[in-house]
């Protein structure tokens, strides 16, 4: 079999040695003629770390709408036309009903999302509430928060009241940053990553890719984000929202994520990546293909927009060949459970997929 070059970067991505931006770069741009061989080697590089498993998470929508800031990928935005369903807070109940489910169905991680700049104290005293109780009645679970930008003592609050991860996107690369947001900078998520490594919480950062970046911008974030050494990083793909400063925006092919992958997994081979947002329209039927390579994903719907039923991720996952992490055996198959707040359009509530 031929030998190429990215196989002696597996190798050296097994032995954890550091990639550089040329080598990132060229991972990028690599031939379709050689894209299944890529994948192969980060094939590999998966296997080493993660053997067959593949990681279930979750995600709560524990407020929703009712956002500060103009990124422009977001449905959430300030003055977003999108018609998001906007709320104000879950009750603990009502969210640990969720994590329950999340459960059932084979999540071994849920992260509780609140849309905004970031949390009041208040904010995170119900936070912490709804932890606590998750921590009690599901402590086999994982726990992130994902409330945006943190001020000091909120992350040592978290990780009292049983928190495991804190998630903050980099998003993109600092030299591209002020193009798709102006009320906060990529030194303050990069701030707010510090915080919550110094207070415990294991870091949980990743991109969405699409959005106008240079391949070399989003080797550049990859470089950002390994300075940081996340334990997860989720990859997103834009979901160009009606009513967003995005909308429209198509650039991506499956292609071209399964390079992006790659990249990640040879920069941050024994870190959980994560297929998050957009992989189900941007990587259509290429998406088994890609647990060659990422090891973790969202089950069910996103914040905003709706993703595929876990009962066809399920299915995906082991017709690929692989198991899911922490279950004897794969979940039932369909939907379960009554209908979360989800949104498809104005007013339109969608039901929770998992």
């Amino acid at each position: 079999m031929r030998m190429q070059w990215f196989d002696t970067l597996a190798e050296r991505a097994v032995d954890r040695e550091s990639l550089s931006a040329a080598e990132a770069l060229a991972v990028l741009r690599v031939a379709d003629e050689d894209l299944l061989d890529l994948v192969a080697a980060a094939g590999w590089v998966r296997r080493t770390f993660f053997s067959n498993r593949v990681k279930l998470n979750y995600l709560v929508n524990m407020k929703s709408g009712l956002c500060g800031e103009d990124c422009s990928y977001c449905s959430q935005r300030r003055g977003s036309a999108s018609g998001v369903l906007a709320y104000n807070w879950l009750d603990p109940a009502v969210a640990l009903a969720e994590a329950e489910r999340a459960a059932s169905s084979g999540a071994r991680r849920v992260c509780l999302v609140a849309s905004g700049r970031g949390p009041s104290e208040r904010d995170i005293d119900r936070v912490a509430l709804t932890a606590s109780a998750i921590r009690e009645r599901r402590p086999e679970l994982e726990i992130c928060a994902c409330l945006g930008l943190l001020s000091g003592g909120q992350a040592e609050r978290l990780k009292s009241a049983g928190v495991d991860a804190y998630n903050h996107n980099l998003n993109t690369a600092s030299s591209h940053y002020g193009n798709i947001c102006s009320t906060h900078t990529f030194a303050d998520r990069v701030g707010t990553l510090r915080r919550a490594a110094a207070a415990g919480l294991s870091p949980c950062s990743g991109v969405i890719v699409g959005m106008g970046e240079t391949p070399g911008q989003l080797v550049e974030v990859a470089l950002g984000l390994r300075e940081l050494e996340p334990s997860s990083v989720p990859v997103n793909f834009l979901m160009p929202f009606p009513g967003t400063p995005l909308a429209g925006r198509s650039e991506l092919t499956p292609g071209y994520c399964l390079r992006v992958l790659a990249m990640f997994r040879f920069m941050f081979p024994a870190a959980e990546l994560r297929m998050a947002g957009g992989r189900e329209m941007h990587l259509r039927g290429l998406q088994p293909l890609a647990l060659h390579i990422a090891n973790s994903i969202f089950l069910g719907d996103y914040l905003t927009s709706e993703g595929a039923a876990g009962g066809t991720d399920r299915q995906m996952i082991t017709d690929a060949g692989f198991v899911i992490e922490g279950a004897a055996s794969s979940p039932a198959s369909g939907n379960v459970g009554a209908p979360m707040l989800r949104r498809r359009g104005p007013g339109t509530a969608l039901p929770s997929n998992i």
